[in-house]
């Protein structure tokens, strides 16, 4: 009879990664990138624990996307308040904040409860080529 492996909290490694986002598709670079914050690259990846790997995403502003994306996508959000509704075109985003893109991209794709919250604090999203994480040494994400 073999038994179901479930690994401890300190046997948990978590390695960084950098990924450069110039001239990739948003959704295919969300997907690569939401696997390894999941930790489904590993082969000791358990479903229901935080397997996963830090992300660092660098020149975010340089993403692309296929179609006419670019004019018809809409990010929305509400500030709580009676008319408080802003909607903002994919353009105009990635114009003022690059980085909210990618995010809601990689969180549409993560679980969206506690688990998938704090999975989206291990991925770090830069507009520009620099990142303040080099004293981790990461490895580039292929």
């Amino acid at each position: 009879m073999y038994k179901s492996y479930y690994p401890k909290a300190g046997e948990i490694e978590r390695n960084w990664y950098v990924v450069d986002a110039n001239g990739q598709t948003l959704g295919r670079l969300a997907t690569k990138i939401a696997a390894v914050l999941l930790g489904k690259h590993k082969p000791t990846f358990t479903p229901g624990v935080e397997m996963g790997d830090y992300v660092v995403v660098i020149n975010a502003e340089r993403i692309t996307v296929t179609g006419k994306k670019m004019e018809e996508k809409i990010y929305h959000r509400h500030s709580g308040y009676p008319g408080g509704l802003t909607s903002i075109s994919l353009r105009d985003q990635l114009k003022q904040f690059p980085e909210r893109v990618i995010q809601s991209a990689v969180w549409g794709m993560l679980p969206h409860n506690r688990m998938g919250r704090h999975l989206l604090k291990r991925l770090k999203v830069y507009a520009g080529p620099e990142h303040p994480h080099e004293a981790q040494n990461p490895e580039i994400l292929a």
